[in-house]
């Protein structure tokens, strides 16, 4: 499973940050890991880097083999709870998507 960490203008990151999500993003999809192929994840600031409530978002895309991609969006007042809502929710959307096939 390939991860991409993308960011826009507003958005700084350290290496270890990045590499830190990446490692919580291939330990939670793990379980998937076979039909996963690449993860994408965005970090946006909406606010463009002046401050207020839940201007955090982050974006996770997942492509998986012989299916649609599964993109998902969270926004939060922290990067740390933006990723972890996004995270949560492609988690829940991918096993929707592998159940539904599996029940056919």
């Amino acid at each position: 499973m390939h991860i991409q960490v993308n960011h826009g203008n507003h958005v700084r990151l350290g290496a270890d940050v990045e590499q830190r999500f990446a490692d919580i993003i291939r330990d939670t999809l793990n379980r998937f890991g076979d039909r996963i192929t690449r993860i994408e994840m965005h970090l946006n600031d909406e606010n463009a880097g002046k401050h207020g409530d839940s201007d955090k978002r982050c974006l996770i895309e997942a492509r998986m083999a012989n299916l649609q991609p599964v993109a998902v969006s969270h926004l939060a007042d922290s990067w740390q709870l933006a990723f972890d809502g996004a995270l949560e929710k492609l988690e829940h959307a991918i096993g929707h998507t592998i159940g539904k096939l599996e029940t056919h």
